[in-house]
């Protein structure tokens, strides 16, 4: 097959010559129509960035101590109804900076951020959402052999010049369950299921410090309140003591959510909570859900 040159194959494709260019090509001679300033109508709370990922530093108090993830962030801040437009490309300048410091995700650096944002951008207001997976060495209870889990986590921060940071953290972890109704009408035997709880927690603005065992602490609200926890790795040994254990503790999802409930409650951090727990019918095709909120 004889081909025609690249630059052949592109015209055929629709390619075409570039034109006479007549605008500036010097940043300072360019028009810069985001920075117009006139009446726009209605200021806006949030404008900025979203579903940009890279590479985060975690610090954890379960093994992997030290990890890398990958991070989903949202970048947005506040904006005056007498500006136009706000300055995109500053929001990944900024984060792109932290990147290459090694971006650990931690309070004291995301208020660091935010901060030097809100410079960068001269408003008032930042807000950061970051999501990420938080991995923990998982050891089976018999054979003491390990393996990893992993936690789905949301941070949501925000920072204001006058009003300073509120901050809500988010985790979603597996669990499993053993339904009590199915284990009290059987002669023998009894379904479970894989849940799910999300647990969606305000943190006292007292106890906002890099000394928090946050995660650590709602991972085990979850976990301790369930029939059984997950496992990546499970012999024929610890099958058998997870399995004894789901029937000994069944949990509806009212149930759950009522005693992760609890649990939260007694940690003086946290200000308000909402926890859900969603469970995966292992004889339905439709999940059980459960929620609540609640305000200390």
């Amino acid at each position: 097959m004889n081909l025609p040159h690249k630059e052949e194959r592109h015209r055929l494709f629709g390619s075409i010559a570039p034109g006479i260019k007549y605008k500036p090509t010097r940043k300072e001679e360019m028009m810069d129509l985001q920075n117009l300033s006139r009446d726009f109508l209605f200021p806006i709370k949030k404008v900025g960035i979203s579903n940009v990922k890279i590479p985060v530093q975690l610090q954890s108090r379960l093994f992997p101590k030290h990890q890398t993830t990958i991070a989903t962030f949202s970048l947005t801040s506040s904006l005056s109804h007498e500006q136009k437009g706000t300055n995109m490309s500053r929001f990944v300048e900024v984060l792109e900076r932290y990147r290459q410091q090694g971006f650990t995700l931690n309070f004291s650096i995301l208020h660091h951020f935010l901060e030097e944002l809100a410079q960068e951008l001269e408003q008032e207001s930042t807000y950061l959402q970051v999501e990420f997976l938080w991995f923990y060495e998982r050891i089976s209870p018999s054979s003491n052999l390990t393996g990893l889990n992993h936690a789905n986590i949301t941070l949501d921060i925000s920072y204001h010049e006058k009003k300073g940071f509120k901050g809500t953290v988010s985790m979603t972890c597996g669990i499993t369950t053993l339904c009590p109704c199915s284990k009290e009408i059987s002669e023998y035997s009894a379904h479970n299921q894989r849940g799910y709880v999300k647990m969606d927690v305000n943190i006292s603005s007292n106890h906002v410090n890099d000394e928090l065992n946050w995660k650590e602490d709602l991972l085990d609200a979850a976990e301790s309140n369930a029939s059984a926890r997950l496992h990546p790795l499970l012999k024929r040994p610890d099958e058998k003591v997870v399995t004894e254990q789901a029937y000994e503790n069944p949990r509806f999802v009212e149930d759950m959510v009522r005693l992760v409930g609890a649990d939260l409650y007694e940690f003086n951090w946290i200000e308000s909570f909402t926890v859900e727990c969603r469970n995966e019918e292992s004889i339905h095709l439709h999940d059980a859900f459960a929620s609540i909120s609640v305000k200390k």
